[in-house]
């Protein structure tokens, strides 16, 4: 079975609920307050936004291999009103991928290599374990 024959937004929800109740993933206090990057407003509405991005981050680093904070911090940037300018791209803030990926580092799904971040035999087969019980 392979993660790109799942629909991304069932793997994502199925495994943010997982980190949620039985990895024991904890949300910072101050992610409540936090803006996720420079193009957004305000912060998120969703309650559940901190798992959804993890779940979202150990999916990116599955399939695109050694991933760092730079990388992913483009991978989740977007466009920031600029109002009567062109709107410009920018980056995501570093804070909370990085906070992520040291939570997925101590929960050992993914470990810190030179080049990035990858997926341990753990993650792996927990990625896996995932993606076989939504295919059922």
């Amino acid at each position: 079975m392979n993660i790109t024959d799942i629909p991304a937004d069932k793997l994502i929800n199925a495994i943010a609920q997982d980190l949620r109740e039985n990895q024991g993933f904890e949300k910072p206090e101050w992610a409540g307050y936090v803006k996720t990057g420079a193009s957004r407003e305000r912060q998120p509405d969703d309650a559940n936004w901190w798992w959804m991005r993890a779940a979202s981050m150990l999916r990116k680093i599955t399939l695109n291999g050694p991933v760092g904070v730079e990388r992913l911090r483009f991978d989740y940037g977007g466009k920031k009103d600029m109002g009567r300018s062109p709107a410009v791209f920018r980056k995501s803030g570093g804070k909370v991928i990085r906070t992520i990926l040291q939570q997925l580092d101590a929960s050992g799904l993914c470990d810190k290599t030179p080049k990035g971040r990858v997926l341990t035999p753990k993650g792996q087969s927990y990625i896996s374990g995932i993606a076989k019980k939504i295919s059922q």
